[in-house]
């Protein structure tokens, strides 16, 4: 599924339009975006939490050529599903 079958379901279910449904999962994942830019976490009770992590700095190769290169530290994004998320998708 992707974010334009995503608002038309949207859209269906709630019995709005699609301009409607398509600002309503813009904000919601501009909304995660800022939360975690900002060092915070979302969770979603019964769907899963988002946060960041960081990643420590490591050696790793150049697959093109095997020579060694430093791969620096960095935050990235994690998902971790909850418990009714699992059990739906089981």
């Amino acid at each position: 599924m992707n974010k334009k079958d995503l608002v038309g379901k949207i859209a269906q279910k709630a019995d709005i339009t699609k301009a409607l449904a398509t600002k309503c999962v813009d904000s919601l994942v501009g909304c995660i975006q800022e939360a975690l830019a900002k060092g915070d976490g979302v969770q979603l009770v019964g769907f899963g939490t988002f946060q960041t992590v960081k990643k420590a700095a490591r050696a790793g190769r150049n697959p093109q050529n095997g020579k060694a290169i430093k791969i620096p530290a960095r935050t990235v994004p994690k998902f971790k599903a909850g418990k009714t998320l699992k059990d739906a998708v089981q």
